[in-house]
């Protein structure tokens, strides 16, 4: 039979032990802290080391990890951007034009619609390359504030709600930056195209996500936002068109005009001033319209991009020229100007010698029989 004495002293140690055993957890991801407490038995000394090795090794690895995704990230989208660039030529072409020998002697990088790729291409990469950082760092951000152990819950709460309080605030923001966005990739206008936005026309100078800067003929510049714009005319891409309406006389031949015309045309198309200019060979289209006091003769030349203009003006000096040898009549506007003010006074001394005055007879009846 046991002494008495010893019954609590078993009782007590067995208490002390399981509240050692219950002082003495680590977390399941807790991997330094658990190999510690295993090797010592000392939990401070394992929560210390977790707090000195483990959560600072953590949060190494996920910059590093950030990092890392951010350069992947960034490499593929050189990889896209480098084919933006060269547009859909074959790949043997297009190797040649992004760098070699073959593309410097072909001068292929000084085309202007390579240039205006280039261009296009690295802003949208600029772009794609911004928001994958942002992306990439909030998640990893978000993620280290979870390793330390803090709930992440309320702040990606508080991110929705913020996100929805600033997409009602500025909404006017938002619909520019995404129209810009779209506007770039879509390709609908760069710098130096000449546009119409509708309420202002003229040479883009900069091109933005917000506004586009362009400047018009008289030199003002308008800052447009992107938001604002509703559709766009550019009158500088891929090629423009010189059309012509020429007047003539109802009396003139025109089958000669017309011969003419295309003769005219086919001198600046052949011109060694106007090579690269006219891209096509020009057409008479035929009689346009007739009209109250001439026949209208249209002809059209294919031009490249921002020469539509300068062939227009040099194709209307020639016409003038041709049409004043040939001897063609180009009609113009007449005015007849009526002068009241001098018919006035003849209709009223018409009126006076037309009615005799009421005393008239009389006088001259008492005259003669004076006389």
């Amino acid at each position: 039979m046991p002494h008495p004495l010893t019954t609590p002293i078993s009782t007590v140690t067995e208490v002390s032990g399981s509240g050692t055993d219950a002082l003495m957890t680590c977390s399941s991801d807790e991997n330094i802290c658990t190999w510690v407490l295993e090797q010592t038995g000392s939990q401070p000394l394992a929560t210390v080391s977790d707090w000195i090795l483990g959560k600072p090794s953590a949060l190494v690895g996920l910059i590093l990890i950030g990092l890392i995704v951010r350069w992947l990230l960034h490499r593929v989208i050189d990889r896209v951007i480098k084919r933006a660039e060269v547009g859909m030529l074959p790949n043997r072409l297009s190797r040649a034009i992004s760098g070699g020998r073959v593309g410097a002697a072909l001068n292929l990088t000084e085309d202007p619609g390579y240039t205006r790729r280039v261009q296009r291409a690295a802003t949208m990469g600029s772009l794609l390359k911004s928001i994958v950082s942002g992306v990439v760092f909030t998640v990893i951000a978000l993620m280290a504030i979870s390793e330390l152990g803090y709930d992440i819950a309320p702040l990606i709460a508080s991110a929705g709600i913020i996100g929805v309080a600033l997409g009602f605030g500025s909404q006017a923001l938002v619909k520019d930056f995404l129209s810009g966005i779209f506007m770039i990739f879509e390709d609908q206008y760069g710098v130096g195209d000449e546009v119409d936005l509708g309420e202002a026309a003229g040479t883009v100078e900069a091109v933005s996500l917000r506004v586009t800067r362009l400047r018009d003929v008289n030199g003002t510049v308008w800052y447009v936002r992107n938001g604002e714009i509703l559709r766009v005319g550019n009158m500088s891409q891929n090629w423009a068109r010189t059309v012509l309406d020429v007047k003539v006389a109802y009396g003139e031949d025109l089958a000669r005009v017309q011969r003419v015309l295309s003769e005219l045309a086919h001198d600046i198309w052949e011109d060694e001033d106007f090579k690269g200019r006219v891209i096509e060979e020009p057409s008479v289209w035929g009689v346009q319209e007739l009209g109250p006091d001439a026949v209208v003769v249209r002809v059209a030349l294919k031009t490249a991009p921002l020469e539509q203009w300068a062939v227009a003006r040099e194709m209307r000096a020639r016409i003038k020229a041709r049409f004043d040898h040939e001897g063609f009549e180009v009609p113009f506007t007449q005015q007849v100007v009526w002068h009241r003010e001098a018919e006035r006074p003849q209709q009223q001394a018409s009126d006076e010698d037309a009615q005799p005055p009421a005393d008239g007879p009389a006088q001259t009846e008492a005259g003669s029989v004076t006389t």
